[in-house]
């Protein structure tokens, strides 16, 4: 007899205790750095004068995507791990799947953007307050989180719709798209069609929008070949494509690829890159990066302690 899934059950990421309770404190540490960092940055960015302009007002909103990410995450797997809790309801489930492909989708098309605020920035400093206005900034980022939660909903409607009246445990720590359509007991193949379309047709948009940006900029600063030009552009640009890189190799390898190909162990792996590691990285990547960011964190960092 089939029935309908109330609830789904996450595997875990071990079964042994010892390992269980190292993974605990491991993640544990990472999740505290991540929330430390993060909200450092953001409290620097929203109290510091140096700061308030149009580059670090987008890694603000960012910084809290990167709060958002782990968040939505990782609490789960931590109580999975010292309290083998693992069970989550469906709608928990869709609640969380819904969340964190929202953030996400808000990332890539917020890193789009800030690839288009690189290449103003480069290649028309002179008329960069005025294109880059504050009215500009809200519009973008406002249509960001909205394009971000739209897709998000698209992805969602499609995924728990289907059926499911059979197994009910998620080769995961996390509900995701794969694993979530891997224990549908209905045909899967027309809607993987269209969540792989629609993820690629925004993601290769954003993706090539960043591309052209970066080009331009690179042909900005061959045209120009004036001494010192190459360190000045580095340091505009060096943070954000290092973060760019990271993230779109690790989301590209978690989720721009068939069910077919799904690995439940590898894909632990990545995921974990991409939920915990990447928002660990990013405000460390750019203070370490940029004077600015350093001396507002050290001016936050005193006035703390």
């Amino acid at each position: 007899n089939l029935s309908t899934v109330s609830e789904f059950v996450f595997v875990g990421l071990s079964d042994a205790p010892e390992i269980r309770l190292l993974l605990f404190v491991l993640f544990l540490l990472i999740y505290l750095a991540t929330m430390a960092g993060n909200i450092t940055l953001l409290i620097a960015i929203s109290t510091d004068s140096h700061l308030h302009s149009p580059m670090y007002f987008f890694l603000g909103n960012l910084s809290l995507l990167d709060l958002l990410c782990p968040t939505i995450t990782v609490p789960k797997m931590l109580g999975a791990l010292l309290l083998e809790h693992k069970e989550i309801s469906f709608s928990g489930c869709l609640f969380q799947h819904f969340s964190l492909i929202a953030v996400v989708g808000t990332e890539i098309f917020l890193l789009t953007v800030m690839a288009y605020d690189r290449y103003v920035a480069v290649c028309h400093p002179l008329r960069y307050p005025s294109i880059m206005s504050t009215k500009l900034c809200a519009q973008l980022a406002t249509g960001t989180w909205a394009t971000g939660f739209l897709n998000s909903l698209l992805h969602t409607s499609l995924v728990f719709t289907l059926s499911f009246c059979g197994p009910n445990k998620i080769q995961q720590y996390y509900c995701d798209i794969p694993p979530v359509l891997a224990l549908s007991c209905s045909s899967t193949h027309s809607r993987e069609l269209v969540i792989l379309l629609v993820a690629g047709v925004l993601g290769s948009g954003a993706c090539a929008v960043t591309v052209v940006s970066y080009i331009y900029i690179l042909l900005e600063i061959l045209a120009k070949n004036s001494p010192g030009i190459w360190h000045k552009a580095f340091s505009t640009c060096g943070s954000h494509l290092t973060v760019v890189c990271l993230f779109y190799g690790t989301t590209i390898c978690t989720y721009v690829r068939p069910s077919s190909t799904y690995s439940p162990q590898w894909d632990r792996v990545v995921s974990m890159l991409y939920g915990m590691l990447t928002p660990l990285l990013n405000p460390i990547i750019y203070s370490l990066r940029n004077k600015e960011v350093k001396c507002a964190l050290k001016r936050v960092i005193s006035q703390v302690t």
